[in-house]
């Protein structure tokens, strides 16, 4: 891209849980003319603003309309139950849902997490988000189920987390528009989450080489060294020294002299 076809800048949403940082910082260190523009989104607003132009790509929680958003996955995450420091399941590494039966979980309208069924005793209302259902646990009303990267974000000192297994889980992807080929800056932006290298040719047109004028002269001496035992070439005697009849060089005969008498 050159000129006018630059755009003045790339913007990125990301949903709550997602951080950014580190494919940030790679994209100011490979593109310092080109400010990358972060725009924060609800997991369920996200799509609808990829949708509608409101950003160039997304980090999001699968799923998404694959026919209007086209979608890398990234990651899983891990599920967690937020409880209480001093409930009794801090004692255990990780929780199964099976312990959790008699427990009132939360869940909250901004939920992530494809539940068939919830498992534990339902609340007797949902919470608005999962901030006020955090508010709750701190409260002793109950517990929740999250994606721990959102337990992280909603960390309270008197609040700690625990994993589960077998539960549904939350997949982040990196999501853009539709379209036959991809942008050039979110191609861009896919090489630098996939750890592509400055170099690489993936995902943009890539500028041959031209061989240097060594490597000519390498490349013409290889051919010209085909032929022959010893490729090619023949070796010229030293300076000053001729080769004898016997095959040595410096005039030595190919006898050798009776040893000197002690």
């Amino acid at each position: 891209m050159t000129g006018s076809d630059i755009p003045s800048s790339f913007r990125l949403a990301y949903v709550p849980g997602v951080t950014p940082t580190k494919w940030v910082r790679v994209w100011h260190e490979r593109l310092p003319g080109t400010p990358l523009e972060l725009v924060q989104a609800t997991a369920a607003d996200a799509p609808g603003l990829l949708a509608d132009g409101g950003a160039d790509a997304g980090l999001v929680r699968l799923p998404v309309d694959r026919d209007v958003l086209a979608a890398i996955p990234l990651y899983t995450e891990t599920t967690v139950v937020v409880i209480p420091k001093d409930h009794v399941a801090t004692a255990a590494e990780e929780v199964s849902l099976a312990e959790l039966a008699d427990e009132i979980v939360l869940h909250p309208l901004d939920d992530v997490l494809d539940w068939g069924t919830l498992p534990g005793r339902p609340a007797v209302e949902r919470p608005a988000t999962t901030a006020d259902a955090i508010e709750l646990v701190a409260a002793g009303v109950g517990v929740l189920l999250v994606p721990q990267s959102l337990a992280r974000l909603h960390h309270r000192k008197d609040l700690t987390y625990r994993p589960v297994p077998e539960t549904p889980e939350s997949r982040v992807a990196l999501a853009w528009p539709q379209a036959e080929e991809a942008p050039d800056l979110v191609e861009e932006f896919i090489g630098i989450v996939r750890g592509r290298t400055v170099n690489s040719t993936r995902g943009r047109a890539a500028t041959p080489q031209r061989p240097t004028a060594k490597a000519k002269e390498q490349a013409k001496g290889k051919r010209a060294g085909t032929g022959g035992g010893q490729g090619g070439a023949r070796h010229k005697p030293a300076a000053g020294r001729k080769p004898s009849p016997g095959g040595r060089a410096g005039g030595q005969s190919g006898k050798r002299g009776k040893p000197r008498g002690r």
